[in-house]
């Protein structure tokens, strides 16, 4: 693993009552009723660290922020750590084929 190799995709379980925004609900037509609902990003640093900056309102994204529960690493460890490029296609792909499984999806 090099310098450039630190970046990382992670998933954050989110509470069900997102589903009562609409504006989440809009992007996420195809949501299957007891599917998990989830926020997808990419850091560089630690998904904990960035986890906990979430939560604490540090460039935190507001469904988080609001509805953050924990972080889902069986989703997103066996990509960790990459490139930064392959980071931000991994963000876009991860949240397509959660989406594409039914999941509720917020995207970074």
């Amino acid at each position: 693993m090099g310098f450039r190799d630190h970046y990382n995709v992670y998933v954050i379980e989110l509470s069900r009552d997102v589903l009562y925004e609409g504006r989440f609900m809009k992007c996420n037509p195809g949501y299957v009723l007891g599917k998990p609902c989830v926020y997808v990003g990419m850091t560089g640093i630690d998904p904990d660290v960035r986890f906990d900056k979430h939560m604490a309102g540090i460039q935190s994204n507001r469904y988080v922020k609001k509805f953050g529960l924990r972080l889902l690493p069986e989703l997103y460890e066996i990509y960790n750590p990459m490139r930064y490029e392959a980071a931000l296609d991994m963000e876009v792909e991860l949240a397509i084929d959660l989406r594409q499984s039914g999941y509720g999806v917020w995207q970074a």
